[in-house]
Formats: C-alpha cells, structure tokens, sequence
C-alpha cells in the first residue's frame, strides 16, 4: 500500500512533531523521513507548533503531551476549536501518560503510538512500521465532530447485568483509526442483557488497559482488558491487549479468550484477523462480526471466514468512518450482510443477535 501511495503523484504527507525530546524528535524524523510520500517537521514545543503553522499547515500532527510551557491536552483544545487537525498522540508507556493519552482521545486525537525510547537504530522494525502506518492513516481520515459528553443512554434493559450468566451468541469487533471514540459510542449504548463482545482496537501495549478502564466508566456493560481464560460473557466487553493476539476459543459449555504472544498478523498484533478466525472456527453461526474505522484490510479475511461458517457480518459505513480502508475491504470481499451507520450499530448487533438466537 505505502508503494503504491507514493507513485501517486500527490503532493506529500506534512508531517509536524511536536515534542521536547531531541531525541524522539530525530528518531520520528529519521523513521517517517524515509518515506518518500512524507515531509517532517519539528517542533520543540506548542508554542513553537504554533508559529510554524502561520506559514505551514500540516496534514498531520504528532503531539507529544508533556512539554514545556503548553502541555500537549491545552494544545489539542486549542487545535480542535480553531482549526482542527489529524492529530497521533506520542506517548510513554507509563500508567499516567496512558491516562493522559485515554483523555487526548477523548478530546479529539485519532491514535496512539509509543515514544521511541532510544535511537532509532534500536527501535524496533515494526513498531517504526506501526508509526508509519498509524500516521498515514490519520492524513488519509476524515474528522468527525467532535464530543465532550457521553453518547445517549444504553439501548434495552437497564437492570443490574448478569456477569455471571454464559451465553451462546458472541459478538467480535474490529476497529483501528478513529476506532476508540466509535466504540465507545457503540459499547455506551449496548444494554447490560447483550451478549458477550470481543473487542481488537488497534493500539500499543499498555494503553488498552487505560482505555478499558475508561470505557469501563461510561458504560453500563462491564468492560475489562481482556486476560487469557476470560469468560466471554452476558454484559461484558473484552478488549485485546495491546502486543498480543485474542482470540475466541470454546471451554466446555462457554466460550472463552486465549490471549497469546505471536507474529504479526495483517502487519497488527492484536489482529482482527485472528480473532475472527478463531471466532469462525470456535463459535460459527453463533456469531456476530463487526467491521468499524480503520485503514487497511486487516479483519477482510477473517470476516469472509465468518460468513461461511455462518456469521452474520456488520460495516460501518463510509460516512461514519474517520477511515473506511477496513469495512471497504471486507465488503469488497463479500464478507458484509449490512452496512451500517455507527449510531444505529448498537440496534443492528442487538437484532443480528436476537436472529441468531431465534435460529
């Protein structure tokens, strides 16, 4: 894809980093600059940011968030009111830059990518592609309005959720750029009697534990990070750790999570691909397959894996979608019974779900 991209004749990705490592500064320099397709620029801080744009208007934004004289959050509110832009948030792995970074999402940014913590010759060969990947994608994505509150309240039942309670029906998700604040728009509105949802969003290690707990929060279902042997239940959600494949397996009577180290897969780790293949091999027509935003094609196949084995398969549609690459690629293959738009989601898994029941 990123050969293609550059043989397009298009003018260039603007790239600007802001950030006051001079470190991560060069390594993000060194890791984008050798894209033919990118152009990078620098910036120490925000308010440096800010005076480089009087002249440049950058395609994408890669914020760091602990900075001298503006933090990285103040940054974003005043880029998302006057003038908003793609923005990859840049962060460390510790517990509160995690926070930190679950709130820069929620405050507009589409993605996360971990701070290279050495020179880049040390960095890791995948983790430059992720960032390349990741911040590709984000040029390439259309800006949804953004929103401070919560989405409307849950849809169906409002009692107490039965945790405790198996069920036959599993609902698998796959989302990457601008996934975060579309599912957390579609798990706010799942009522706490719906099946149990397996979630792969992708994002690096550590961060899906904050953003677990934060979604956690706003939900009426129990959303956790998923770990290895997690009952997939009536009223909970599972997310895929970040760095590790999840996967749907069936323990006797109940479905449950294998959560595992391995190979990249379609270029991710976790993969959707891999989770809706297991969900096709373990659970068939028990299952309800969901494709949201994201850019490439990883979760097509598995999706198309899914149908035969009986599936029934839902897109986000393209006008919905900060990037439409994922459910593009899963319809061009056939793999899709219904497109639908993100608000009407929740209402489409709950039918698709009550049919699998019925059947």
């Amino acid at each position: 894809m990123a050969e293609s991209q550059r043989n397009t004749g298009q003018p260039p990705i603007q790239v600007l980093v802001v950030d006051d490592s001079a470190v991560v500064r060069q390594a993000l320099t060194a890791i984008l600059g050798q894209e033919r397709d990118m152009r990078v620029v620098t910036a120490q801080d925000p308010i440096f940011a800010l005076q480089k744009m009087q002249t440049l208007r950058p395609d994408v934004i890669v914020l760091d968030l602990e900075m001298p004289r503006m933090d990285g959050i103040t940054f974003l509110r005043r880029l998302m009111e006057e003038d908003p832009l793609p923005v990859v948030i840049c962060s460390s792995l510790a517990a509160r830059g995690a926070e930190t970074a679950m709130l820069a999402l929620e405050e507009g940014a589409l993605a996360v990518i971990t701070k290279p913590q050495l020179g880049v010759r040390d960095f890791l060969h995948e983790s430059a592609m992720q960032i390349i990947d990741t911040v590709r994608a984000a040029a390439s994505s259309r800006l949804r309005r953004h929103r401070t509150t919560a989405p409307p309240g849950p849809l169906g039942a409002v009692e107490a959720p039965a945790l405790g309670t198996t069920t036959d029906q599993v609902v698998v998700v796959g989302a990457s750029t601008g996934g975060t604040e579309a599912l957390r728009e579609l798990l706010s509105a799942m009522p706490v009697d719906c099946a149990g949802i397996v979630v792969v969003q992708h994002m690096p290690e550590m961060f899906t534990a904050a953003f677990a707990k934060r979604l956690n929060e706003l939900c009426r279902i129990e959303v956790k990070e998923a770990e290895d042997g997690d009952g997939i239940l009536v009223g909970r959600a599972l997310i895929a750790p970040g760095n590790r494949h999840t996967e749907v397996a069936r323990s006797g009577g109940r479905y449950v999570v294998r959560v595992s180290d391995g190979p990249l897969v379609s270029r991710h780790r976790p993969s959707v691909d891999v989770l809706f293949h297991s969900a096709a091999r373990a659970a068939g027509s028990n299952v309800v397959g969901v494709i949201m935003t994201g850019m490439g094609d990883d979760g097509a196949d598995g999706m198309l894996a899914m149908k035969h084995a009986g599936a029934r398969n839902l897109a986000q549609d393209e006008a919905t979608c900060v990037v439409f690459g994922m459910p593009k690629e899963a319809i061009e293959r056939g793999a899709v019974d219904a497109i639908v738009p993100l608000p009407l989601l929740p209402r489409a898994i709950l039918d698709a779900v009550r049919r699998g029941r019925r059947g």
